[in-house]
C-alpha cells in the first residue's frame, strides 16, 4: 500500500558497474529524479560499485562520485543492469548489499541485475524475475531461485527483480508508488508518456501481452469495433460471419494474430476496462459489470481477481484518484 505521510525523503541509489547499460541506469535515473516532477519525492544518487572507470556498453562515461558506504544508509538500493551472467559480481558490492536488505533497505535487481541479487544469496528461497531469454540460464545457476518468467517483476520480502528492458520501468513506476499515494505516481506516469502499470495487482504479472493492433487487417477492424462495443454479447459465429470466415477459419486466424483465443482477448480487454473504471469513477461495481459486459458480479469478482491477485473494491482503495 503507497505511504501518504513519510518522515523523511526516501534515498534512492543506483549502482553502476564498467559496461553498464545506458538505457537501464537511465529509468530509475528519469523516475526518481527531481526533475521529472520538479519535485523532490526522493533523494537520488549514483554510486560505483567498483574500483575504475565506469563506462557503458555504448561509450558513456559516468562519474559516479560516491563509494558503496552510500549503501549503509540508503533506503532503496537498485542494481539497474548486470553485464554478463557468467561474470560474479566482486566479494564487496554482494556484502554491502546483503548488508543493506539486513538492516531493511528495500534491493531491487533490474533485468540481469536479478542475476547480482542471486549471486549475493539474496534471492534464495524466494521468487524472482529476470529477462524470459535467460530463464534456461538462470534457473541452472540459481536452481534454490523460484523464477517466475511471465512475471513484469516480484516482490518478495524486501527483495524486487524485475523482467527486462521496458519491465524496469513497470518495477520503478511500482516501487514509486509504494512511497506516494496513486494520483502522483500516475502524473509521473503521464509525464513519461507510460502507462501507470500493466497487468495489475502487487507483481503485476501479464502471461500475455495484449495486442492492440495485429498484421491482419480484418482482425484490426474487428477488435476496434468490439472495443467500441465492449459491453455487447458475442458469438463465435456472430464474429466470424462479420469478417466473411468459418467459425474455424475465424478461431484460427484470430489466434495466430493475437496470440490469444478470442474469449480470453475479449476478457482482457474488458478488465483493462474495468480497471480503468475502478480509478477514475465512483460507479458502482454493478454498473461497471454491465457497462463491460461480464454477466454476472461474481464472474467479474473472480475473473478480476484471478487476473490481478486482489478485488475489485481492493484495487479502487489502492488506485483511485480525484479527477
Amino acid at each position: 500500500m503507497p505511504h501518504t505521510e513519510l518522515s523523511h525523503t526516501p534515498h534512492v541509489a543506483v549502482i553502476v558497474f564498467n559496461d553498464f547499460s545506458s538505457y537501464h541506469t537511465s529509468v530509475p535515473g528519469i523516475v526518481f529524479s527531481s526533475r521529472t516532477l520538479n519535485e523532490t519525492l526522493f533523494e537520488l544518487t549514483f554510486v560505483a560499485g567498483e574500483a575504475g572507470s565506469i563506462v557503458s556498453d555504448i561509450g558513456m562515461e559516468m562519474q559516479a562520485e560516491l563509494d558503496l558506504s552510500v549503501l549503509q544508509s540508503a533506503d532503496i538500493i537498485i542494481v539497474p543492469y548486470w553485464r554478463s551472467a557468467d561474470e560474479r559480481p566482486n566479494q564487496t558490492i554482494m556484502e554491502a548489499l546483503c548488508s543493506a536488505h539486513a538492516r531493511g533497505a528495500l534491493v531491487v535487481g533490474l533485468c540481469l541485475g536479478a542475476y547480482v541479487l542471486a549471486y549475493a544469496g539474496l534471492l534464495t528461497g524466494k521468487r524472482s524475475a529476470t529477462h524470459w531469454e535467460l530463464e534456461r540460464d538462470f534457473t541452472q545457476r540459481f536452481p534454490e531461485v523460484k523464477l517466475d518468467t511471465n512475471a513484469l517483476y516480484v516482490e518478495d520480502e524486501g527483495v524486487i527483480t524485475s523482467a527486462g528492458t521496458a519491465a524496469g520501468m513497470d518495477c520503478c513506476l511500482y516501487i514509486f508508488r509504494k512511497y506516494y499515494s496513486g494520483t502522483v505516481a500516475n502524473r509521473l506516469a503521464r509525464r513519461l508518456v507510460v502507462p501507470p502499470y500493466r497487468g495489475g495487482g502487487q507483481a503485476q504479472f501479464i502471461d500475455q501481452p495484449i495486442p492492440i493492433t495485429t498484421s491482419d487487417v480484418r482482425i484490426n477492424e474487428l477488435m476496434t469495433k468490439i472495443r467500441q462495443n465492449i459491453g455487447k454479447r458475442y458469438t463465435l459465429d456472430e464474429l466470424a460471419d462479420s469478417v466473411m470466415m468459418t467459425r474455424r477459419t475465424f478461431t484460427r486466424k484470430f489466434h495466430k494474430a493475437t496470440g490469444m483465443a478470442f474469449g480470453e482477448w475479449l476478457a482482457s480487454e474488458r478488465l483493462t476496462l474495468a480497471q480503468d473504471l475502478l480509478e477514475s469513477t465512483e460507479l458502482p461495481i454493478e454498473t461497471i459489470v454491465d457497462r463491460i459486459g461480464f454477466s454476472s458480479v461474481l464472474t467479474f469478482r473472480n475473473k478480476f481477481k484471478e487476473r490481478f491477485s486482489v478485488t475489485p473494491n481492493h484495487w479502487r482503495k489502492t488506485f483511485h484518484h480525484d479527477i
